[in-house]
């Protein structure tokens, strides 16, 4: 069963670390140009960019290590622990991208992490 836990955090610190990567390259890039030709290069200019080619070999790995919680619990249980990552992410894109955390966000997070510790409960 331990093993189970570590693959849930496995699979969320692959999740967060993704997203992050991604956000911070998507950042970087700029906007989406108005011509089709500028697009596709933009396009192309960031699924060879070897940060967003780590978010998506995160994501596969993150796929793998899910693969391995699955083998230890009932969908079900493991799911909700996945709402986790979301939390994570909305703490470092408060503190490394400088996005607003508003009370209506605090308060939802709280509610998604009791959520989370009423659904974990055994029956």
């Amino acid at each position: 069963m331990l093993s189970g836990f570590f693959f849930i955090a496995l699979t969320i610190g692959l999740t967060v670390y993704g997203q992050l990567v991604f956000k911070w390259q998507v950042d970087l890039a700029g906007q989406v140009p108005s011509g089709l030709t500028e697009q596709i290069g933009f396009i192309l200019r960031l699924l060879l960019n070897p940060w967003v080619i780590s978010s998506f070999a995160a994501a596969f790995l993150g796929s793998l290590t899910w693969m391995g919680a699955l083998t230890q619990f009932d969908l079900s249980f493991a799911y909700p622990f996945m709402s986790l990552a979301y939390v994570v992410v909305m703490v470092f894109s408060y503190w490394l991208f400088n996005e607003p955390l508003t009370a209506p966000k605090v308060i939802g997070t709280l509610v998604v992490i009791f959520g989370l510790f009423i659904i974990t409960r055994p029956g």
